[in-house]
């Protein structure tokens, strides 16, 4: 029973012969679980996420009365304090709520969208070719930020508390500052000399030296405290419109961009109706169009479902060829029939349906890789984006939040706002600047997802929720670009075939396959041997120091909740209540 093996690693962690736990004694060698595998456990409520500020403050959010929902948002917000290459009120993402009272999930979508003057060919030079400078790094890039809308969303619709309360913990964040966390000065240091190109971002992030703000010392950002001042008094119009919608459109104007004081104002949170499936006796809700995640992960587990995995072997070659191979089918479809659902007719259920994915998964050889060149989008008949941050909620009431949001690359466009200390998205690239050819994640992409005026970007993100015996059971979710997609069916396959705790799950090693380019990334932990039989076989193997993923998570089992961290980053927290 999982839980008796939860409480096994939590005795063995605090337990005096913890030493035994890492090999020491006559016993032999058994697993750290007190180091690498040990969840949280809280039995009142949960925040699984990236940084701990962050966490703590969703946190205090549920001991103040809150619920899961006001504990998000809160979290969201004092993200884009704590973790500037990722949290951001200048981004967009998804939320996915299991609300307990009504038995039911929404999907929030908060995605960013195209300015009116966007236009399908404004990325491309005069002989064809992409601009990178201008896709990645301009302010052209930036869509429409919807993360302030999509929060003020879910709390004036699903939340208890009021906006001054759940925002308070940002803007004191911002505003009194923090200690800088080694995490924080890592990823200053590492974007420095990108951050060092705009003036406003080398003054707010590294003090106009050009080098990263040192562990320890207090980080103070006054800009972005006025910045969420104005939210936290006028909501929806603090940010969309007066002093912060004006100092965006100026910095539009000065850089060339598109964007205007009326695309921000006309910006809204909508929701959809999330992809719905299942795996063998679980059911998964998970994030639809302009998400292609739902899709593909359903694609993937189900194509999957058939096969012995279990006597495999986890990451075995044998699983790993099948679990390669059932990637490059889901990928090839999302290069040709994902898009933005409000545009573009997108056939969810046909390319999720028993018999597409039966046809499907004969293209599957038993032991030989078959090239992605061969390999093509499927033919449906239907009739009816690496820098992003993730976390999980669960509270006392039995809700649950899993949410994802981005401004895409780390620190975004590196374009920060003067007057307003928050960085601009480059989600604009997430479109197909040139359908057919490679975005900055090397995703190839077809026309239902070229640029367009007031549409929304495909992406990759995928905040899940797994149910078993018809109750929550967990969420989940990561960053990660393209890598988002294969990180989560990897967790979920772990917990629901492999019966692995939410540490191993979330630990194990991974790869990664997006059918172009033909090449499986392939994490450090699997075994020489295994790589050798794949390439035996055929497969293109990137032995890579990478990591695919970043997964935050948070279970439910038998009254208790269990949380986990992955640690593939330094600075991840379970808050515990």
């Amino acid at each position: 029973m999982r839980l008796s093996r939860f409480f096994l690693a939590f005795l063995l962690a605090i337990s005096p012969l913890q030493g035994w736990s890492q090999g020491e004694g006559q016993g032999g060698p058994l697993i750290d679980y007190g180091t690498r595998f040990l969840p949280a456990i809280a039995s009142r409520g949960m925040v699984s996420g990236p940084e701990k500020l962050a966490s703590e403050a969703g946190l205090d959010m549920l001991k103040k009365g809150g619920n899961a929902v006001d504990a998000a948002v809160a979290t969201g917000f004092a993200l884009a304090v704590t973790l500037p290459r990722a949290g951001n009120i200048a981004g967009g993402g998804f939320m996915l709520v299991h609300l307990a009272d009504s038995d039911e999930q929404v999907f929030i979508d908060y995605r960013e969208m195209a300015p009116a003057g966007a236009s399908r060919d404004m990325f491309l030079n005069e002989d064809g070719t992409v601009d990178k400078r201008k896709a990645y790094n301009s302010v052209s890039a930036a869509g429409i930020p919807g993360t302030v809308a999509g929060l003020i969303h879910a709390l004036e619709k699903y939340g208890t508390l009021d906006l001054k309360t759940v925002i308070q913990p940002a803007i004191d964040l911002a505003e009194k500052g923090f200690e800088v966390p080694a995490a924080l000065h890592l990823n200053l240091r590492s974007a420095a000399k990108r951050l060092s190109r705009n003036d406003e971002a080398n003054r707010v992030y590294l003090g106009g030296t050009g080098t990263a703000p040192e562990m320890g010392i207090l980080f103070k950002q006054p800009d972005l405290a006025a910045t969420l001042k104005r939210v936290r008094d006028k909501g929806f119009d603090g940010f969309y419109k007066g002093k912060t919608a004006e100092l965006i459109a100026a910095e539009m104007r000065r850089g060339g961009g598109v964007m205007n004081t009326e695309d921000l104002a006309s910006y809204r949170a909508i929701e959809r109706q999330p992809v719905r499936s299942s795996f063998r006796d679980y059911d998964i809700v998970s994030a639809p169009p302009p998400s292609s995640g739902g899709v593909h992960v359903s694609q993937i587990l189900k194509l999957l479902e058939p096969f012995p995995i279990e006597e495999m072997g986890h990451n075995s070659a044998a699983y790993l060829h099948l679990l390669i191979e059932s990637m490059k089918l889901a990928y090839a479809d999302r290069s040709e029939y994902l898009g933005d659902p409000d545009r573009t007719e997108i056939p969810v259920k046909a390319l999720t349906s028993e018999s597409y994915l039966d046809g499907r998964r004969a293209l599957i050889k038993d032991d030989v890789a078959t090239p992605s060149e061969v390999i093509k989008p499927g033919n449906v008949d239907d009739h009816e984006s690496t820098e992003t941050t993730h976390f999980s909620i669960v509270d006392q009431f039995g809700n649950v939040v899993t949410n994802t949001y981005t401004i895409n690359f780390s620190f975004g466009s590196g374009i920060v706002v003067p007057g307003t200390g928050m960085l601009l998205n480059n989600e604009m690239d997430d479109f197909a600047a040139k359908p057919g050819f490679p975005n900055g994640y090397g995703l190839v992409q077809g026309e239902a997802n070229a640029v367009a005026a007031g549409s929304r970007p495909l992406s990759s993100m995928t905040p899940t929720l797994v149910f078993k015996d018809g109750k929550p059971w967990v969420a989940t979710g990561s960053p990660g670009g393209s890598r988002i997609i294969t990180a989560v069916a990897q967790t979920l396959l772990n917990l629901m075939a492999f019966d692995m705790t939410l540490g191993m799950a979330t630990s194990s090693p991974r790869i990664h396959h997006q059918w172009m380019p033909d090449m499986a990334m392939v994490e450090p932990g699997i075994s020489a041997d295994t790589v050798n039989i794949l390439e035996a076989s055929k497969h293109k193997i990137l032995r890579s120091d990478s990591t695919i993923g970043r997964v935050n998570s948070v279970q439910i089992e038998d009254g208790w909740f269990y949380g986990y961290a992955d640690p593939r980053r330094p600075g991840g927290h379970v808050a515990t209540w």
